[in-house]
């Protein structure tokens, strides 16, 4: 069975992760993300904190190959208790 989707693979996609301004935040998605696209490059990382920096925004643009693929990267993240958010 397949399912739709209007994305065409392989593509750029960002992956976006919020959570506390905590300092394994930043290595806790990546590690995830990792498990998925290990070819993911460090460099295309951009991070952004809130106002009072309690919280850290992660944007992650990663080489998405099937909808699996994005499935599982948004299930992992989304199971950590790190990260509140995902986007």
């Amino acid at each position: 069975m397949s399912e739709e989707t209007l994305l065409e693979f392989p593509c750029q996609f960002p992956i976006k992760a919020m959570g506390k301004n905590q300092a394994e935040l930043e290595m806790t998605v990546i590690k995830l993300i990792r498990r998925h696209d290990p070819h993911m490059d460090e460099q295309s990382i951009t991070a952004r904190k809130s106002k009072n920096d309690n919280y850290l925004a992660l944007t992650i643009m990663i080489n998405a190959h099937s909808k699996q693929q994005l499935d599982a990267i948004y299930q992992d993240l989304t199971a950590h208790p790190l990260i509140l958010y995902v986007l």
